[in-house]
């Protein structure tokens, strides 16, 4: 007899269709908002029914299909309290948009609808970060308090973002369809809040802002997904391979990054033999064609540092001055404050951690950064190499109680408990 619970199989199987079918959802019925609310009613009659019934043989089309009856029924609910109220009769007739809806199901089974939903979410009518929250939320599964601790915001700040962002959607009255700008200096906005997406994406899967496991190799591995779809529709982009390289040349050390516990394994001590070298190889002739046709952004310029790491067979191989004038280079084009923290420990890796302390003084007074538990992290990194193991072992302590990820937690208070013991 088949369990009542939903297995792990099917939960990623959800995940992985859920942008998906979001996608079909509202590029046939032109709600995003509605459409949102449908898929949802849609997975949880998966959860509810494929363990009774088993799955179908069409997981995307069945959701699609399921999805669809629950926003046409809605709208023939809303048709009926606007018929019975006689409130809003100039308007096109409800009825006769549901047969248009149906009529425009230009769906197949092998569409992927998934990066269109992604340029959809980054909507010329919403502003950056709401763009950005919006498809973190929509395309990503991020939850709302995820979103909140990736833009360093409140939670309740981020569902209020994320709520103007789908009323300003359904306002706009745009079409849902991947931008067709005839240059790319139209396309570039739209364009750069869709990377920035992919990024944070990325990030969040490869080291999970809260929970017991350090990684979600779902959200990264769709990110790099989506990357790559984009690479193939943008070949000549630099800024696209640049962020495709970044992210192949990091996800390499993934197997690296954690012990058999699932413990936190930082970069100085992994066994770089775990490192993926195909994903490198990859990633490095990436971003050497990205440098190569003059491309300077953020992505190329940081997957160049990722590269220097990841070409230094040991660790004391690191080209750290090289890493650097990367750095330097960086804060031109970006300010990001955690580019300004990395910049620091590059500066302390070559100068010494006394410049690099100094360096993280100008970040106490950044609002995105102050309170951040990798502020206090670097700190303590910096502090200990210093000598000053009391003042280390403060800011360890601090940056493990501001951090709600289980394994860098647990660092962090190994590292102050170690500190410790050695201080007798």
């Amino acid at each position: 007899m088949t369990s009542p619970a939903l297995d792990a199989r099917a939960e990623r199987l959800l995940r992985e269709l859920a942008p998906q079918v979001l996608g079909a959802v509202v590029r046939r019925f032109h709600d995003f908002s509605a459409a949102e609310d449908a898929v949802q009613e849609a997975l949880i009659a998966a959860a509810t029914q494929w363990p009774r019934e088993g799955a179908p043989d069409d997981p995307r089309a069945w959701l699609i299909q399921v999805a669809s009856r629950r926003i046409a029924d809605h709208v023939r609910a809303e048709t009926a309290r606007r018929a019975r109220e006689a409130v809003v009769v100039s308007l096109v007739p409800p009825e006769l948009q549901i047969a248009r809806a149906a009529d425009d199901d230009d769906d197949t089974p092998e569409q992927d609808d998934t990066l269109v939903l992604l340029f959809m979410c980054c909507h010329p009518a919403l502003s950056s970060s709401s763009a950005i929250a919006l498809t973190l939320r929509a395309v990503g599964g991020l939850t709302t308090a995820e979103i909140a601790r990736a833009f360093l915001v409140p939670e309740a700040t981020m569902a209020q973002r994320i709520s103007r962002a789908k009323q300003s959607i359904k306002a706009s009255g745009v079409p849902f369809q991947m931008p067709t700008a005839p240059t790319a200096e139209e396309r570039a906005p739209r364009l750069g809040a869709v990377l920035h997406v992919l990024y944070l994406i990325f990030s969040e899967g490869y080291t999970t802002s809260a929970g017991p496991a350090l990684h979600r190799s779902d959200l990264s591995g769709e990110a790099l997904r989506l990357t790559r779809m984009l690479r193939a529709r943008l070949p000549d982009d630099g800024e696209v391979a640049g962020l495709l390289a970044l992210m192949l040349l990091t996800d390499a050390r993934r197997a690296a990054r954690t012990g058999p516990a699932g413990e936190l394994v930082p970069l100085t001590e992994q066994d770089r033999g775990l490192w993926d070298q195909s994903a490198i190889a990859e990633g490095v002739a990436l971003v050497t064609e990205a440098l190569s046709s003059g491309a300077q952004g953020a992505y190329p310029l940081q997957a160049a540092i990722a590269a220097v790491h990841d070409e230094a067979a040991r660790v004391e191989d690191t080209d750290w001055p090289q890493i650097l004038a990367l750095y330097e280079l960086l804060k031109g084009v970006s300010d990001n404050p955690m580019v300004t923290l990395n910049h620091a420990v590059a500066t302390a890796m070559v100068q010494g951690p006394g410049a690099g302390l100094e360096l993280l003084r100008a970040l106490d007074g950044d609002a995105r950064l102050s309170d951040h538990y990798r502020l206090d992290a670097v700190r303590a990194h910096l502090l200990e190499r210093a000598g000053d193991g009391e003042a280390a072992i403060a800011h360890y302590r601090r940056a493990a109680g501001r951090t709600a990820s289980a394994p860098e937690r647990d660092y962090l208070m190994t590292q102050a408990a170690r500190l410790r013991d050695e201080r007798g």
